[in-house]
């Protein structure tokens, strides 16, 4: 990124945000697939270096909706330390491993916590700027969306339920 566009975040970090989202490629990304229960479930996870920090943004289809009148359908979204979205039938991706967590902080300041994603009549869509990371250290890893909300509270892993889609980070070439 160039010293003016660095500038320029801080002038006006928003702007910067949805400029790089809409004309840059991103440096890495993962595809979001849903586990056996919910293949409905697709989508891409975007992640742009901006200066100290990397912009994610998150595109989710095919997420569960629930049936209540009072419905929450927020989910559960993090980064996790495993290198493949592979598991057994008790655990579809129990290979993502647990939450990215090289500084061994409590939950919720792992690297790997990220705000959730808030479904849409299945759909989500969000934009979050973090210095948490670098983009070196996401290469390799997982993507996971969790069946429920994230407490920010529950050891080790926030009671965010089960894993319903997974995608590994890649670097775009």
């Amino acid at each position: 990124m160039s010293q003016s566009n660095v500038n320029k975040a801080y002038e006006n970090p928003g702007l910067l945000f949805l400029e790089t989202a809409l004309y840059h490629m991103p440096a890495a990304y993962a595809e979001i697939t849903g586990n056996p229960g919910n293949a409905e479930i697709n989508g891409m996870i975007r992640f742009y270096p901006v200066g100290a920090g990397v912009l994610v943004n998150a595109e989710v289809y095919g997420l569960p909706i629930s049936d209540t009148s009072c419905r929450s359908d927020i989910f559960g979204f993090h980064v996790h330390e495993g290198h493949s979205c592979t598991g057994d039938s008790s655990d579809p991706y129990a290979d993502a491993g647990q939450h990215l967590n090289p500084g061994m902080c409590p939950h919720p300041a792992h690297e790997g916590d990220l705000p959730p994603l808030f479904g849409n009549n299945g759909s989500a869509w969000m934009m979050y700027f973090t210095d948490r990371f670098k983009l070196s250290d996401l290469i390799g890893r997982t993507v996971i969306i969790h069946s429920s909300p994230d407490d920010f509270t529950t050891q080790p892993s926030g009671n965010s339920g089960s894993k319903i889609a997974c995608g590994t980070i890649q670097a775009v070439t």
